[in-house]
């Protein structure tokens, strides 16, 4: 089931019976459709257009028009026009995610900025960061923000490729139209228009044989 606000009056009969909360300092949009379990809390405001899908949660956050957010905590962010989250996205302190951006399932993100554009599809973390426009994060890339005293940043131009796997050890700049090799772990700037790759050499054992393993006699 799903409620749609038409206008600024709320039902609270329906948000009850969908156990929908509302904080009274939220400001919410026309045509917003909100489905079951969502609660919006502090300072809220969604524009017109959005969707908010089963088991969200936003709090003191903006989200822009045609927003579409699929069961994911929004703590302290902003998020710009016609941008998807989730599902199961967490993103937090101060995060800005600009236009059009596609955040993905097992995505956490924190006081970090993304422009207009960006990808960051599944399963990575991005921490104290700024990326600029279409950039893309592969799958299991880690912004390695904290060396155990203080957090770092890393800047990341427009037009980046990261990886699936890759480690980025802050501080760290990647500049604009870099490439980042899947499975590298970095830790030196990326000039303009340069390919990165960090990797481990492969080397094949021939004849092993797993000590751990029963082997069956042929």
């Amino acid at each position: 089931m799903e409620y749609i606000i038409y206008n600024d009056k709320l039902n609270k009969t329906d948000l009850m019976l969908l156990n929908i909360v509302i904080n009274e300092n939220c400001k919410v949009g026309k045509n917003v459709k909100i489905y079951s379990n969502v609660c919006l809390l502090g300072n809220c405001e969604i524009s017109d257009n959005v969707e908010l899908n089963v088991n969200t949660v936003i709090s003191n956050s903006k989200i822009g028009k045609g927003v579409k957010i699929l069961s994911s905590h929004i703590e302290d962010c902003k998020i710009d026009e016609n941008s998807c989250i989730g599902p199961f996205a967490h993103l937090r302190n101060n995060t800005i995610i600009g236009r059009n951006c596609r955040i993905g399932n097992f995505v956490e993100i924190k006081n970090s900025t993304l422009g207009s554009d960006c990808k960051v599809a599944h399963l990575s973390y991005i921490g104290d960061a700024t990326l600029g426009k279409n950039c893309n994060i592969g799958c299991g890339v880690v912004f390695c923000n904290f060396n155990g005293k203080i957090k770092q940043k890393c800047v990341i131009g427009n037009n980046v490729f990261v990886g699936s796997n890759v480690n980025l050890i802050a501080p760290i700049r990647l500049e604009d139209n870099s490439f980042i090799a899947a499975g590298s772990t970095i830790n030196k700037d990326v000039k303009k228009d340069e390919f990165a790759i960090a990797r481990a050499r492969q080397e094949n054992k021939k004849n092993f044989k797993n000590p751990y393993i029963k082997h069956k006699k042929s």
